[in-house]
């Protein structure tokens, strides 16, 4: 399946989300690294989700850009 992940920089580097499995988060220095960071936070959520017997969540988001005259 596939999740929506937000990356947004920070002053160290680089965190991200994904709307659709909360309380998931993760961090890293580059770009590379917080989404290999995030897909590995993933995939443990999702195997303590299995392991506890929780529904695992489907994927509902999108990402769209607005196009705004400058």
């Amino acid at each position: 399946m596939d999740y929506l992940i937000i990356v947004e920089k920070t002053e160290t580097g680089y965190s991200s989300y994904s709307p659709d499995i909360l309380g998931c988060v993760s961090t890293g220095r580059t770009r590379k690294e917080v989404e290999k960071n995030m897909l590995e936070a993933i995939e443990f959520h999702l195997d303590g989700l299995r392991i506890e017997g929780y529904e695992i969540p489907k994927s509902h988001s999108y990402a769209t850009y607005a196009k705004v005259p400058t």
